[in-house]
C-alpha cells in the first residue's frame, strides 16, 4: 500500500517491515552486553568497581541517542537517521569483536547506546508518524520485535558457544546489522516535517506543557519499574526464594516472554477496545504479580508471576507514546524524544534509588517497591488521560 505526503510516496507495509527490523536490532543491543559481560570481565581482568563504570556508559549512550533522535528526524526525517545509526551499532559490535584495548572497548559501548537509542526512537517515531488511527496497536506490534531480539540472543550464545568464542558471534551480529540497513537505504521513508529549519521556538513550548510533562513521569516510572524487574528481580529471587542463577535467569526470560506475548494480544486488543481500559486492566495484572512474588513459594510460582509482571508491563509505553505523537503531530519526533528521555532518567534514577533502599530494607522489599510504583503510575494515567480528553 502506497501512501502519498504531498512529497514523496512510501509503502507503508515496508516502513513498518524497517521499523521493525530496527526495533529487532535494538532488541539485539540492548540485551548483548549484559550477555557477554562474564567474558568481558575475564578478558579484561576488570574490577566490580570497573565493570560497574563500564556498564555505566550503555544507558549514557541510550540516552543522549533518544535525546537527538527526535530533532534529527523532524529536521532531516527516517533514513539518514536509521542509516547513520545502524552503522554506529555495527562500528560498536565490531569494536569489541576485534580488539582486546580498553578505551576501544568504552567507545564501542558508547557507540553501541547512542545507535541503539536513536533506532528505538526513531522506529517508534516512525510507526507512530505512518499508523494513523491504530498508532498504540501497531507500537504494540512493533514492541514484539524487540522482544524477539532480546530473548533471541542469549539463546544465540547459549547455543554457539561451544562452537565459537563470543568475539566471532559478535563479528557476524555486527556484519548481519548491514541486512536492515540495505532496506533502510533501498525504500523511501515519510519527508522531514521541517526540511526548511527545526522549529526551536515551538519545541520549546513542549517544556510549558503539563500534559507532556505527565505523560513523561508516566513512562519516567513505566521505564523504572521495568528497570527494577529486569536488574533487582534475579538478586531478589535468590536471596529471598533460595533460586539458584540459572532458575533465576530463567525468571527473566518469562518476563521478557510475557511481555511480548501480551504486545502481540494488544496489536488486536488495542482495535477492540478502548485504551484507557487496557492501561488500567495492565495495571491491575502488575500489582497482582507483584503480590505473587512477595507470596510465592515455588518455582512455578515465581515464574508465573514474572510472566505476569511482563504483560502487565507491557501496553503502557505503545499506549501512551501513540497518544504523544498523535497529540504533537507536527513535532512528533521531538515529543516522542522528550517523553524518552524522562523514561531513560527513570530507569537510572529508580534503579540507583532501589540500590539505596536495599542497601537499607534488603531486596526482599521489590515486590512492594514495584506495587508502590505501578500505584503512583496508576494516578499519574488517570490525569493524562483525563487532561487528553
Amino acid at each position: 500500500m502506497g501512501i502519498n505526503t504531498g512529497q514523496k510516496t512510501f509503502n507503508h507495509n515496508l516502513v513498518f517491515l524497517a521499523a521493525s527490523l530496527g526495533m529487532l536490532l535494538f532488541g539485539i543491543v540492548f540485551i548483548s552486553l549484559g550477555s557477554i559481560l562474564p567474558q568481558l570481565r575475564e578478558l579484561h581482568g576488570l574490577s566490580d568497581l570497573a565493570t560497574g563504570s563500564l556498564l555505566s556508559l550503555l544507558p549514557l549512550g541510550l540516552l543522549v541517542g533518544s535525546l537527538v533522535f527526535g530533532p534529527v528526524v523532524d529536521r532531516f526525517g527516517y533514513k539518514i537517521l536509521l542509516l547513520l545509526s545502524g552503522l554506529l551499532v555495527f562500528a560498536g559490535l565490531e569494536g569489541i569483536a576485534l580488539t582486546g584495548n580498553l578505551m576501544v572497548l568504552r567507545i564501542s559501548i558508547v557507540f553501541i547506546g547512542l545507535g541503539g537509542g536513536a533506532i528505538n526512537g526513531g522506529a517508534n517515531a516512525l510507526v507512530a508518524d505512518t499508523a494513523e488511527g491504530d498508532r498504540g496497536a501497531r507500537l504494540s506490534l512493533l514492541g514484539v520485535f524487540f522482544g524477539i531480539g532480546a530473548l533471541g540472543v542469549p539463546s544465540l550464545l547459549g547455543i554457539l558457544i561451544h562452537a565459537l568464542s563470543y568475539e566471532k558471534i559478535l563479528f557476524w551480529i555486527g556484519i548481519a546489522v548491514w541486512l536492515p540497513m540495505v532496506l533502510f537505504l533501498l525504500i523511501s521513508f515519510p519527508p522531514p516535517k521541517h526540511p526548511q529549519g527545526f522549529p526551536i521556538r515551538e519545541a520549546a513550548k513542549f517544556l510549558k506543557d503539563p500534559w507532556i510533562l505527565l505523560a513523561g513521569l508516566v513512562l519516567f516510572i513505566q521505564s523504572g519499574m521495568e528497570g527494577l524487574a529486569n536488574n533487582w528481580s534475579t538478586t531478589f529471587l535468590q536471596e529471598n526464594k533460595e533460586f539458584i542463577s540459572q532458575h533465576a535467569l530463567f525468571s527473566l526470560s518469562c518476563l521478557v516472554a510475557g511481555m511480548t506475548a501480551a504486545r502481540l494480544i494488544l496489536g488486536w486488543a488495542l482495535h477492540h477496545v478502548r485504551s484507557g481500559l487496557v492501561l488500567f486492566l495492565g495495571t491491575g495484572l502488575s500489582i497482582s504479580a507483584s503480590l505473587i512474588l512477595l507470596a510465592a513459594d515455588s518455582q512455578v510460582a515465581v515464574y508465573a508471576g514474572m510472566a505476569t509482571l511482563g504483560a502487565g508491563l507491557a501496553a503502557c509505553f505503545p499506549v501512551v507514546m501513540g497518544k504523544v505523537a498523535e497529540r504533537y503531530k507536527s513535532l512528533s519526533g521531538t515529543a516522542l524524544s522528550m517523553v524518552l528521555v524522562m523514561a531513560l532518567l527513570g530507569n537510572m534514577l529508580i534503579n540507583y534509588g532501589m540500590g539505596i533502599i536495599a542497601n537499607v530494607r534488603g531486596t526482599g522489599i521489590l515486590p512492594e517497591v514495584l506495587a508502590g510504583g505501578i500505584f503512583l503510575q496508576l494516578f499519574l494515567l488517570i490525569l493524562v488521560l483525563k487532561r487528553n480528553r
